[in-house]
């Protein structure tokens, strides 16, 4: 078994848990190649997985930005890909489901089940007329969502997921504009602080903030939120602790579209985020769009995108030193 591990060691707290992965993951013969990240660079991100196809397997070890940037690099490549939380939120991999024990992910590994998920794309022009494009995982959006990633930053550290929750608290009012959202050909109006457009939309405390959003369907999902202050979102964030998924009380102040092709344009410019990572400058108007089943992720028997063939061997053997999942 030859396997890359793609690793971010300036992701979240620091821990060393991926060691931890590798050891219980090789065996006697195996290769394993370990890359690291270089923050902020475009260019050494795509270097790391150049030769992705030479390996069994490839894991990425890193925040939601560092797995998001690198899910977009093998898209339609085939290459069998592991997502290891070695970040803050970790939300692309709460939303993929699987059991977050170093042993356990390493035992799912070597079964080698997957699942072929989607991406999203998303195109915009900055303040200097530049044209950019950049896979996403979870979310993108435009508003208050992206100025309460950017206020996060200097306390994620050492606050973790606290962190978004101050930084919300410290803007009661966030600016209100006028949204134009076109949804495969059908344009609609919105007046809100904020507008996202999602691959995932898990977040913190597991709470859908759409119902069935999920990334093996091929479509995006549009969340705006429409509210004017930010302590009315307590009613949909009080919704999602008591209906996780959505599908009885709904979510007071969020509407939703589902499409494959989406373009949003605010009244005027506003901050973007793309996976919790700020865009820098402003941004008017932005495009998206669904990459289905671009991705080849392993996933064990806790993920709702497994299949659960308990009779299928296991791809590279191995397991029986390892506990849970099998």
């Amino acid at each position: 078994m030859r396997v890359l591990i793609i690793h971010n060691d300036t992701s979240g707290f620091g821990s060393d848990a991926i060691f931890e992965f590798q050891r219980a993951l090789l065996r006697a013969g195996d290769e394993c190649v370990m890359r690291m990240v270089v923050s902020n660079d475009r260019q050494n991100d795509a270097e790391l997985s150049r030769d992705a196809e030479e390996f069994d397997l490839v894991v990425l070890s890193g925040g939601d930005g560092t797995v998001a940037s690198q899910l977009y690099l093998l898209r339609n490549r085939d290459v069998l890909t592991c997502v290891f939380p070695s970040g803050t939120a970790n939300l692309f991999f709460a939303n993929l489901g699987n059991a977050a024990e170093p042993s356990s992910l390493a035992r799912a590994c070597r079964i080698g089940r997957s699942a072929n998920t989607d991406l999203g794309e998303i195109i915009w022009l900055d303040d200097q007329g530049k044209k950019h494009r950049q896979g996403f995982s979870i979310m993108a959006g435009l508003g208050f969502d992206a100025q309460l990633m950017q206020a996060a930053i200097p306390a994620k550290k050492t606050m973790g997921q606290a962190a978004y929750f101050a930084a919300a608290l410290a803007n009661p009012r966030p600016e209100v504009k006028r949204y134009r959202i076109t949804v495969d050909d059908k344009t609609y109006e919105r007046v809100g602080i904020s507008c996202l457009v999602a691959n995932n939309a898990m977040i913190q405390g597991d709470i859908n903030l759409v119902p069935e959003c999920t990334m093996t369907d091929g479509m995006l999902d549009v969340i705006m939120v429409e509210t004017d202050m930010t302590a009315k979102l307590i009613r949909p964030l009080f919704s999602g602790f008591v209906d996780f998924d959505g599908k009885h009380i709904g979510r007071p102040h969020l509407e939703s579209f589902r499409g494959y092709d989406i373009q949003v344009t605010a009244s005027s410019p506003a901050q973007l985020e793309i996976d919790g990572d700020p865009v820098d400058g402003t941004v008017q108007t932005y495009r998206a769009r669904a990459l289905p089943s671009c991705n080849r992720l392993v996933v064990d028997s806790l993920s709702r995108y497994a299949n659960n063939d308990d009779d299928a061997d296991p791809l590279f053997g191995g397991t029986d030193e390892i506990a849970f999942p099998h």
